[in-house]
């Protein structure tokens, strides 16, 4: 049994992993505008194929989620997605602490709400520990 799939539906799990592939999803569409990728060309070839490779994954993760919602048996089929769920918890806790430290325009407009933002740091530990527990 996947242990995390209860934090998603019993301990509102959901709520903060919707908002890091929300946020993944966005930044995968804007990845040509990093400031890390700005003078790094032939890198930027490369996380740009990877964003596209990626990107289309994120929709269908997202309505399992809600459909998990639900019917608790769907989260089960959400194991095969951890992965994604941790380069989407990972990727909007980086950006939220760019957008703290960081004055580049991108990162604010990345995270508009600095406020729900400094609060989801917390939340993304927590997901991150409780996505990946079984049983």
């Amino acid at each position: 049994m996947w242990l995390g799939g209860l934090y998603l539906k019993e301990e509102g799990g959901y709520d903060i992993v919707l908002r890091a592939l929300n946020h993944y999803k966005k930044r995968l569409k804007s990845i040509g505008h990093s400031p890390e990728l700005r003078d790094a060309s032939m890198f930027a070839q490369i996380v740009q194929q990877e964003a596209m490779k990626t990107g289309p994954l994120i929709e269908p993760t997202i309505n399992k989620i809600k459909n998990g919602l639900e019917d608790p048996t769907v989260l089960n089929e959400l194991q095969s997605d951890i992965p994604l769920f941790e380069k989407a918890l990972n990727c909007y806790y980086s950006d939220i602490q760019k957008a703290k430290t960081n004055s580049d325009k991108f990162y604010s407009e990345l995270v508009p709400d600095s406020n729900v933002a400094a609060s989801d740091l917390v939340k993304i530990k927590i997901a991150l520990a409780k996505i990946s527990q079984f049983s």
